[in-house]
């Protein structure tokens, strides 16, 4: 069975950090692009980052970039280093992974979730 657990989300204050982790078991996941997503109440999951199989192509929203960092720790795990973090970045964050790239919505296996508060 094929999951990918989140974690490292919390509460933290405007102007701080966080790092996501996303760990994949059940397949190797050395041919596909990982990534985040993201989901504040009221609106739409939105991409937040993917980045490829090689670590070579990595694509960030305009929202966080420059902000956020989009690594590959190995073929099945990938991280999110967070700064200057906003109340808008607000969410329920998601790891997705996808053969394609970059992830889409329509990505092939998703994770439950991790919340990400930030306070003003």
């Amino acid at each position: 069975q094929v999951q990918l657990v989140e974690s490292g989300g919390g509460l933290v204050q405007a102007g701080g950090s966080l790092r996501l982790s996303c760990a994949a078991s059940g397949r190797t996941f050395s041919r596909h692009t990982m990534g985040w997503f993201r989901q504040a109440p009221g609106k739409e999951r939105e991409f937040v980052a993917a980045i490829s199989w090689s670590s070579v192509n990595k694509l960030y929203a305009d929202s966080v970039k420059g902000r956020f960092t989009i690594s590959r720790d190995n073929a099945n795990a990938v991280s999110l280093q967070m700064y200057s973090l906003k109340p808008d970045d607000t969410a329920v964050y998601y790891c997705a992974a996808d053969r394609g790239y970059p992830l889409s919505a329509r990505s092939q296996y998703w994770g439950q979730g991790t919340q990400v508060t930030v306070s003003s």
